[in-house]
This record gives C-alpha cells, sequence and structure tokens, in this order.
C-alpha cells in the first residue's frame, strides 16, 4: 500500500489559517441552491439561506471530521442554468458571514470573479474555482490576496458538458491543462502552497473517463501540489451501483478511499460521518504497514 499517513509536513495556506496535510482532509458540501442534484433545496427557503439549517449542517460536519466548509450558490450539475452574481451573493454571503465565526477553513465554491471578490473581503480562506482560473480576472484576485485556489479541470461548461465529451487521453489532456494552469500561477505570483488541484469528476467527463482518472490519479500530481477530489453522491457511482443519488453513500465512501490510496489529499464529500470513518480504517491499516516496515 501506497505510505499515506506520515509525518512530514505538508502545508496549504489559506489566507489567515494554514492546514496541515500530513494526512487526507474532509471538505463538507454546503450547497445554498435550489437545484444541485444531491441537496438543492435542503439549506435554502423562499430563496434565501436556511441560516439555522446551514449553520446545524456545518456545525455537525465539523464534529464529523470536516476540515474545511466549501459554500456554493449556484448548482453545477449537468443542465444546470446560470445564476446572477446578485441572487448568487444574495445566496452565500449571509452563509459566509455566520461561517466564518466557526473555528474552520471557509471555501467559496464559484466562478464569478464579483462573488470570490466579496467572499474574500469578508474574509473567506479559499476559492474553489470550477473554471479552473481561466479568468484574468479571478487570477489576479487570488494573486492580490493571500487566500488558496482550487483550479479544477471541466471540459464546456456546465450546461452542455455533458454532451458527448471526448478525449484523446482523459489523464493526458486534464494533466496538460491542469500544468498551463500552475504556470499561470506562477507567472502570478501564487506558490504551490496555496494552490489545489482538481480533476473535476463529472465536469464533462464520461463514466469511463471518471474512472480512468480514478485509477490513474497519481499521474496528476504536479510539483507536490496537493489533489482535491471530489466524487461523492455523482453520476458515476450511480451508474456503478445502480443507485439513486440518496443511496450513493456506500459508493461513495469506496471511491473516496481509492481516491486517498491513489494520492488524493483532500476529499469533498456530502457524507462527512461515513468518509471520516472508512479513512480512520484506512490510517489504522496503513500506519500499521508502515509500524512493520519500519521493524525490518
Amino acid at each position: 500500500m501506497t505510505q499515506i499517513f506520515n509525518a512530514s509536513e505538508r502545508l496549504l495556506r489559506c489566507g489567515s489559517r494554514t492546514l496541515s496535510l500530513s494526512e487526507p482532509r474532509l471538505m463538507g458540501v454546503l450547497n445554498i441552491t435550489p437545484d444541485s442534484f444531491s441537496d438543492g433545496g435542503l439549506l435554502l427557503a423562499s430563496n434565501k439561506p436556511d441560516l439555522p439549517c446551514v449553520l446545524n449542517t456545518a456545525r455537525q460536519m465539523l464534529a464529523e471530521g470536516a476540515a474545511i466548509l466549501d459554500v456554493g450558490g449556484q448548482s453545477t450539475r449537468p443542465g444546470a442554468e446560470a445564476v446572477s452574481v446578485d441572487d448568487e451573493c444574495h445566496r452565500v454571503i449571509p452563509v459566509l458571514e455566520r461561517l466564518l465565526e466557526l473555528d474552520t477553513i471557509v471555501s467559496i465554491d464559484t466562478c464569478k470573479t464579483e462573488v470570490a471578490t466579496q467572499a474574500v473581503a469578508l474574509g473567506c480562506h479559499l476559492v474553489n474555482d470550477v473554471c479552473g482560473l481561466r479568468s484574468y480576472d479571478m487570477c489576479r484576485l487570488v494573486a492580490d490576496s493571500d487566500v488558496a485556489v482550487c483550479i479544477m479541470h471541466m471540459q464546456g461548461e456546465p450546461r452542455s458538458m455533458q454532451n458527448a465529451p471526448h478525449y484523446s487521453d482523459v489523464v493526458a489532456d486534464v494533466r496538460l491543462f491542469l500544468e498551463q494552469q500552475v504556470s499561470l500561477c506562477r507567472d502570478a505570483g501564487i506558490g504551490n502552497e496555496r494552490i489545489l488541484l482538481d480533476p473535476g469528476f463529472g465536469f464533462g467527463k464520461t463514466t469511463e473517463h471518471n474512472l480512468s482518472l480514478l485509477r490513474r490519479l497519481s499521474e496528476l500530481e504536479i510539483d507536490g501540489i496537493p489533489l482535491l477530489v471530489g466524487l461523492s453522491r455523482k453520476s458515476t457511482i450511480g451508474n456503478i451501483t445502480g443507485r439513486q443519488v440518496g443511496e450513493r453513500v456506500h459508493g461513495s465512501v469506496a471511491a473516496a478511499v481509492i481516491a486517498v490510496q491513489n494520492g488524493a489529499s483532500i476529499v469533498r464529500v456530502h457524507d462527512v460521518a461515513a468518509t471520516a470513518d472508512a479513512l480512520k480504517v484506512l490510517r489504522a491499516v496503513s500506519r500499521g504497514e508502515q509500524d512493520e516496515t519500519i521493524g525490518e
């Protein structure tokens, strides 16, 4: 088994906070949307965030082991319609204000520079950009601040990304894009210690593309930059298991464990407790094998 849990102190610098990645971390998903594929509408009431529900969910995720809370106000499911900057801010800004009072790292999941600007001004620690920092203004925002950024690969855009996605070699093509964006960051003055890379499972990819990426995840490591993986409850899990969205916990946890074994440092999940338990088992097995190796 690849050594996953070790004493080496790799750090992700997120504004005023620093996250140790000496072991895998969990990012809890908080969708403040009416139409997200898994939990749309659960945290939004009459187009306003249900703040008591959001805070209860956030606190539960933290108690279960989440190290990051990822807040989004725009669904990126296949076929999702775009929302205005004003609507997105109306959904997420009140949530961010409350979550920033908690002892955790808060991430804004957006590809709109205007939304990210307000979030960063509030003190948000991480910008999770599903458009992969392809916007010059978003790149400048991150460069001119001290927040971290997650660069995700997406072929196309949410409304049409699942219309016959095609690659000559999905792993090579995704790696090339991520390499280009890392180089862009370097030129802009964004250090590796502030970057996460996300292959973008389900974003312009078939089930076979996703499986290839998961199987060959280690090939996407670039300059030691940590990988973030999000497979939780996605259609690939449903296609493999035949389960509906609400029944994909077990498949999602299995995918998360495989991702960690293959090099993921952060896993973005809906089901924090179940994934945390699985990683505890993986940790116990991994550390046992490392101890035996050391003893030899």
